[in-house]
């Protein structure tokens, strides 16, 4: 990114998404693959967006950082998701790896193996179950906290890797606020 005009970004940008908005509303494997759960109507492409811009956001973070992982974010999904089964053919060795790793065949199967990944995919993880609370009205209340409590696990690794970053204070509020409410 360093060589690159706000313009090549702001393309670079625009493609990742539009590569991600087809994969998940032209393939999806499932018709429900394609929609959030809570209404079956939104478009599950909010999802990978919001995970992807919240990072971008995170001004303490190395630009590398956040411009390999929000293309990991806006994807990660796909190959769990979707009929694709490749990433873009010019998609980096290290955004690649990000999605690769990112991707598991069940919820179970991410909690027991989470915490044998690189940081960074722990981190990733994190935007990736704050945004699923966020619209998490459609889980049933033990579902709920097992989502609550992976996440405040993963938020506790993140913060003491990474600070206090805006991920680590929206999943802290959001988790403070289900306890609360759902209880």
């Amino acid at each position: 990114m360093r060589n690159k005009t706000t313009e090549q970004v702001a393309d670079e940008i625009l493609s990742s998404i539009q590569f991600m908005v087809d994969a998940h509303i032209q393939h999806p494997k499932t018709e429900k693959d394609a929609v959030r759960f809570w209404d079956n109507k939104t478009p599950y492409i909010i999802h990978p967006t919001w995970c992807a811009m919240t990072l971008l956001t995170e001004t303490t973070l190395s630009e590398d950082l956040r411009f390999e992982g929000y293309q990991a974010l806006l994807w990660h999904d796909i190959l769990e998701d979707t009929t694709i089964t490749e990433l873009p053919e010019n998609t980096s060795d290290i955004v690649r790896h990000y999605v690769h790793e990112m991707t598991f065949t069940s919820f179970k199967e991410e909690v027991e193996n989470i915490w044998s990944k690189d940081k960074e995919i722990q981190l990733f993880k994190l935007y990736d179950k704050t945004s699923n609370l966020l619209d998490g009205a459609w889980m049933a209340d033990d579902k709920l906290n097992r989502y609550k409590e992976f996440t405040e696990e993963l938020m506790n690794k993140v913060q003491n890797e990474y600070g206090h970053l805006n991920i680590v204070k929206i999943a802290k509020s959001l988790c403070s606020h289900i306890s609360i409410t759902r209880k």
